[in-house]
C-alpha cells in the first residue's frame, strides 16, 4: 500500500533524531492514525469531568451522602495519577499497541461496570479499575504522535491531540448534566462502551506496532524484565496521597484534619525520595536526567501552569453561574460552549503556526491573552448574563491552543526518540498535577475570600446604619402591599437582604480568584524566555544521542545549557 504523507524508511532513515522506523502508521496515512488514537484519549479525559455534575444524583440513587459520593471522582483521579508514571515501563514491556488496546478494553469494561453498579462501593471499585486503565491512554497517545510525525508536522498532530485534552473537560460538565437530566446518571458511564468498542476495532485494524519498538522490547525481555520497584512504590505513594490531599483538603479543613496532614507528609517525602532515587538509577522508571534539557524542564513547568488555568477555570465558571446567579448545571455548561468552538478554530491555526513561529513567541502571546481574559473576568458582577460569561470564556479559550501546541512540541527538542514514552508520561503527570492543584487551591481561596467578604459586609447590617434601616423599611412596605402581615414582611425583608449579602460576598470572592489567577499567569510569563530559540523559526528538531550508563542521556543542544 502506498504511503500517504509519511516519508519511507528509504527516503528518510533519520531526520534530526526522528525515524519512521518508530512510526505507528506503518504504510498508512499518519493523520488517519492520529484520528484513531485520539478517540480513546478524548474518552479518558472526558471521564475526569463528566461525573462532576452528577454526584448528587449518584448519591441519591445509592443512598449515600454527597461527601461519600465525591469518592467517585477521587478514586478515579488517584488510580489515574498512579498509573501514568508506570505507563512508559508498561508500554515498553507489554508492547505499545498491545498495552494501548488492553487499556481501551479494560476501560470500556470498567465503564460498563460503573453504569451497572448496584451500590456506591461497587461504583468506586469500578472507577478505580477505570482510572488504572485510563492512566496509560494519554501518555501512549502522545508518544505515538511524537514517533509517528516528523518534527515539521508534529505541531499539527499535537494540535489534533490538544483538542481532546482541552475540549473534553470543557464539554464534560454540559454533557454530563444533559445526560443525567434527560436520561440517567448511569449513561455517563455506559456511553463509553460503544465508543471503546469502535476505538478498539480501529486500533487493531489500522495502528501498527513499529518494528523498531518490537526489537527494543525483545532486547529488554532478553535482559530480563526489570522494574524499579522502589521508584514505582515512591511515585505511587507520592501521587496517590497528593491526590487525596488536594481533593479532600478543602472538605476536611486542610491540615486541621489528621488524614490530610498525614497524606501531605507522605506525599512530600515520597515525591522527594522518588526524584533523588531515580536520578542515580541506571534503568529508572522515569529518567530525571531529562530535566537537564532546558526546553523539557521549562515545558514541564509551564504545562503544569496550563493545567492550573485550564482545569481551574473550567470548573470555576460554571460554579460561579450556578452558585451566584442560580443557573442550572446544563445552562451553566452552555457558557463553556462558545469557548469550545473557539478552541476548535484556534487549535489548527496554532498547529500550523508552530512550524513557522518561535515557540516562545506563540507561548508569550498565549500568556498575554490568558492574562487579559482573566482581567476581563474581574469585571464580572451579579448583573452579568450568560452571554457575558460565554464571551469571557471565549477570550480565554482562544489563548489555550497557542500555549498547549508549541509547548508540547518544544518539550521534545533535544530528546532522543527512545525517551518519547518517558517524556510523554512526565508531561501528562505535570498537566494532571497542575489541574489538581488548580482546582484545589482555587476552591480553598474562594471559600476563604467568601468568609472574608461576608464578615465585612455584615458589619454594616445594624440598626444604626440609615441605609440598612431604610432598605428594610422599603422591602417591608413592598411585601405588605402584596398581602403579608407586618411581622412576616419584616422577617422576609431581613432574609432578602441577607441573601443579597451572601450573593455579593460570593461574587467578590470569585473576582478575587480571577485576580490571583491573572497575577499568577503574569508571573509565569518570563519562563517562556528560557526556551531555546529554533533557527529561522522552523519546527523544533530533536537530535541523536549516544548511550552512557546503559541508557540514552539527554543531549545538550546548541543554546541549551
Amino acid at each position: 500500500m502506498a504511503d500517504r504523507g509519511q516519508p519511507s524508511d528509504r527516503e528518510a532513515p533519520e531526520i534530526e533524531g526522528w525515524t519512521p522506523a518508530r512510526s505507528a502508521a506503518g504504510d498508512r496515512s499518519p493523520w488517519l492514525i492520529a484520528s484513531i488514537i485520539s478517540i480513546s484519549a478524548f474518552m479518558e479525559v472526558l471521564d475526569t469531568a463528566i461525573a462532576n455534575v452528577s454526584l448528587r444524583h449518584i448519591a441519591g440513587a445509592t443512598s449515600a451522602s454527597y461527601d461519600e459520593a465525591t469518592w467517585v471522582l477521587t478514586s478515579y483521579l488517584i488510580a489515574n495519577a498512579i498509573v501514568i508514571p508506570l505507563s512508559s515501563w508498561l508500554s515498553d514491556v507489554i508492547g505499545r499497541k498491545r498495552y494501548y488496546m488492553i487499556s481501551v478494553a479494560v476501560f470500556s469494561i470498567a465503564s460498563l461496570c460503573c453504569g451497572l453498579a448496584p451500590s456506591l462501593s461497587v461504583l468506586i471499585l469500578a472507577r478505580i479499575v477505570q482510572g488504572i486503565a485510563g492512566g496509560g491512554l494519554q501518555p501512549v497517545t502522545q508518544a505515538m504522535l511524537v514517533d509517528t510525525f516528523p518534527p515539521n508536522q508534529r505541531g499539527q498532530a499535537l494540535a489534533m491531540y490538544g483538542l481532546t485534552v482541552i475540549l473534553a473537560p470543557t464539554i464534560g460538565p454540559i454533557l454530563g448534566g444533559t445526560i443525567t437530566d434527560r436520561f440517567s446518571w448511569h449513561w455517563i458511564f455506559l456511553i463509553n462502551v460503544p465508543i471503546g468498542a469502535v476505538a478498539l476495532l480501529l486500533v487493531h485494524t489500522f495502528v501498527a506496532e513499529p518494528k523498531a519498538l518490537q526489537e527494543e522490547r525483545q532486547r529488554r525481555l532478553a535482559r530480563g524484565i526489570r522494574l524499579d520497584f522502589t521508584g514505582a512504590a515512591l511515585i505511587a505513594l507520592g501521587l496517590g496521597f497528593l491526590e487525596v490531599t488536594m481533593d479532600r483538603g478543602q472538605r476536611d479543613d486542610w491540615f486541621s484534619s489528621p488524614l490530610i496532614l498525614a497524606s501531605a507528609l507522605i506525599a512530600t517525602v515520597s515525591l522527594a525520595g522518588f526524584v533523588v532515587w531515580e536520578w542515580f538509577q541506571d534503568e529508572p522508571l522515569l529518567d530525571m536526567t531529562m530535566f537537564k534539557n532546558r526546553n523539557f524542564a521549562v515545558a514541564t513547568l509551564v504545562i503544569m501552569i496550563v493545567g492550573v488555568i485550564l482545569f481551574g477555570t473550567t470548573q470555576f465558571i460554571p460554579q460561579l453561574l450556578q452558585e451566584v446567579l442560580g443557573y442550572t448545571a446544563t445552562s451553566a455548561g452552555l457558557a463553556m460552549t462558545l469557548g469550545g468552538a473557539a478552541t476548535l478554530i484556534a487549535m489548527p491555526i496554532a498547529g500550523l503556526l508552530s512550524n513557522k513561529v518561535q515557540p516562545r513567541v506563540l507561548m508569550g502571546f498565549a500568556l498575554i491573552v490568558e492574562a487579559l481574559a482573566l482581567w476581563n473576568m474581574t469585571h464580572f458582577n451579579t448583573a452579568m448574563t450568560l452571554h457575558d460569561a460565554a464571551v469571557g470564556r471565549l477570550w480565554q479559550a482562544i489563548g489555550i491552543p497557542f500555549l498547549f501546541v508549541p509547548l508540547t512540541n518544544a518539550a521534545y527538542v533535544g530528546l532522543p526518540p527512545s525517551r518519547s514514552n518517558q517524556a510523554s508520561a512526565i508531561l501528562n503527570v505535570a498537566r494532571n498535577l497542575g489541574g489538581t492543584l488548580g482546582i484545589s487551591l482555587v476552591q480553598s481561596l474562594l471559600e476563604n475570600r467568601q468568609q472574608f467578604h461576608q464578615s465585612r459586609l455584615t458589619e454594616t447590617l445594624e440598626p444604626l446604619n440609615p441605609n440598612y434601616t431604610e432598605g428594610i423599611d422599603q422591602i417591608t412596605q413592598a411585601l405588605m402591599s402584596q398581602g403579608l402581615s407586618a411581622a412576616e414582611a419584616a422577617q422576609s425583608a431581613i432574609g432578602q437582604i441577607y441573601q443579597t449579602v451572601l450573593q455579593q460576598a460570593s461574587m467578590q470572592a470569585f473576582i478575587d480568584c480571577f485576580w490571583v489567577l491573572m497575577i499568577f499567569v503574569a508571573l509565569v510569563f518570563p519562563t517562556v524566555l528560557l526556551l531555546k530559540k529554533s533557527p529561522s523559526g522552523d519546527a523544533p528538531k530533536g537530535t541523536s544521542s549516544a548511550r552512557t550508563r546503559g541508557r540514552s542521556p539527554v543531549p545538550h543542544t546548541a543554546g541549551a545549557r
